[in-house]
């Protein structure tokens, strides 16, 4: 594509960076095949192609951005669907992120939605503010249906309808520390600490950690770092996203430098996208560059770390079906696909696989608050897939897909790590306890009889 960025905009190390992207870009429409927002609202303004038109426009003029251009910038869901089927390989996730800030930086928004955005995040990238947060919302709950026929409440409507009526207790067992396998083995491993996950659902981390011992490698989850930065980063509020990316290298880096941990294991796929592109969020940063990259080249998906041990099969066989749900994070974002199927199937599980595979659910971090229809609309879309494949169990590998398709559908739904943690060593997920199962013994070859 064709540029005519001033000389002057170049000397912005974003503004230039944007530009080589643009450049890429040949406008053939591949990447509208992997749209979700386009293939649900057919506006070439909703997909990426017609996206990177309204930021060219933008950061090539230097305007600031207007009402039309935030509303089709706003509805992108950043699943990266488009980075899938682009031939041209043209890196849609920067730019969009370079587009978000320079809405942050130029445009006035309603009073209404400012709020909203203040309230995410000054709150969701908080565990004990999180969790204090969703106990007040429980008793106004209710108003949410009543709020939602309001259209500037709308996000509003969408955090209290999302607030779970029961929060997990906080675990009894310690969530940070240091935990040793019985046999002492070699290996040892850092996972983040996190923070919407750990107070949604602790067990997660548990199960891994759990995995992850039984496989003699010890763990440890710090006590100073905090939320990856995706959550504000995806507002445009970079300056936020990067203190919070530089707490976490200062908590981490020293452990890997020490050669204390030999990777950082993820499992929360969003938060790993994320944690991955430090290198490039800290490139122009000569105090910390170095040391961004180091954490983004030790960041590993939990299914690639668990991968790489070549897990033997479990000696109990389930008999339990399962459709994978491949978070956009993890597929598009990290081009992890077949992972987590792989070790689903080693571990006995049946794999169902649902179809239109490729688009997302709609939750996409705070997206199912910003933008609540369409995010529905995603999600019932994408249930009615996952259910049409009359699988017992639904896995995924994000907190934010798990929550939200879980509150579109009565089939359970476990993160992969916890079938897997249940399938090595007998811990069944509290939230299959209802699920009826075959629990049979492998024969010595490791063939289950029929």
């Amino acid at each position: 594509m064709e540029t005519r960025f001033s000389i002057a905009a170049l000397a912005d190390p974003d503004v230039q960076e944007a530009e080589q992207i643009i450049k890429q870009c040949i406008h053939c429409g591949c990447c509208n095949a992997g749209c979700p927002t386009f293939d649900l609202l057919d506006d070439e303004l909703d997909s990426p192609r017609g996206r990177i038109y309204l930021l060219k426009d933008m950061l090539e003029n230097g305007r600031a951005a207007d009402r039309e251009s935030v509303l089709h910038l706003d509805r992108c869901l950043s699943c990266l669907g488009c980075l899938t089927t682009c031939p041209s390989n043209v890196d849609y996730m920067h730019l969009i992120d370079h587009g978000r800030v320079h809405i942050e930086n130029t445009y006035q928004r309603p009073l209404p939605d400012r709020m909203v955005r203040a309230l995410i995040s000054l709150v969701l990238p908080y565990p004990s503010r999180f969790r204090t947060a969703m106990h007040l919302a429980r008793p106004v709950k209710p108003l949410a249906e009543l709020l939602g026929s309001i259209a500037a409440l709308k996000p509003v409507a969408a955090m209290l309808d999302q607030a779970p009526t029961q929060l997990p207790k906080p675990s009894d067992a310690p969530t940070r520390g240091i935990f040793a396998p019985q046999n002492s083995g070699t290996k040892r491993v850092l996972i983040p600490s996190g923070c919407v996950q750990q107070v949604l659902d602790a067990d997660i981390n548990a199960s891994a950690i759990r995995l992850l011992n039984h496989f003699d490698v010890a763990v440890e989850v710090p006590n100073d770092d905090g939320c990856c930065g995706a959550l504000v980063y995806h507002l445009g509020k970079k300056r936020q996203a990067l203190e919070q990316v530089r707490r976490n290298i200062d908590a981490w880096h020293p452990k890997l430098e020490a050669g204390e941990i030999e990777a950082i294991v993820i499992t929360t796929s969003g938060c790993g996208t994320t944690i991955k592109d430090y290198g490039h969020m800290l490139a122009n940063d000569p105090d910390y560059r170095e040391r961004a990259r180091q954490i983004s080249e030790s960041a590993v998906d939990i299914s690639q770390y668990l991968v790489a041990l070549d897990l033997p099969k479990p000696e109990r066989k389930l008999g339990v079906s399962v459709a994978y749900h491949s978070a956009c994070s993890l597929q598009h974002g990290q081009k992890i696909m077949n992972e987590p199927r792989k070790l689903l199937l080693r571990a006995g599980f049946k794999l169902k696989r649902p179809e239109n595979e490729h688009l997302c659910c709609g939750s996409a971090g705070t997206y199912s608050i910003l933008q609540s229809d369409i995010s529905r609309q995603l999600r019932d879309n994408k249930v009615d897939h996952l259910s049409a494949t009359d699988a017992q169990v639904i896995a995924a590998g994000n907190i934010g897909c798990i929550k939200h398709i879980g509150a579109g559908t009565d089939i359970p739904i476990a993160h992969t790590v916890e079938l897997l943690d249940w399938a090595y060593t007998g811990h069944k997920p509290r939230k299959l306890a209802d699920l009826e199962h075959q629990d049979r013994k492998q024969p010595a070859n490791g063939h289950a009889k029929d």
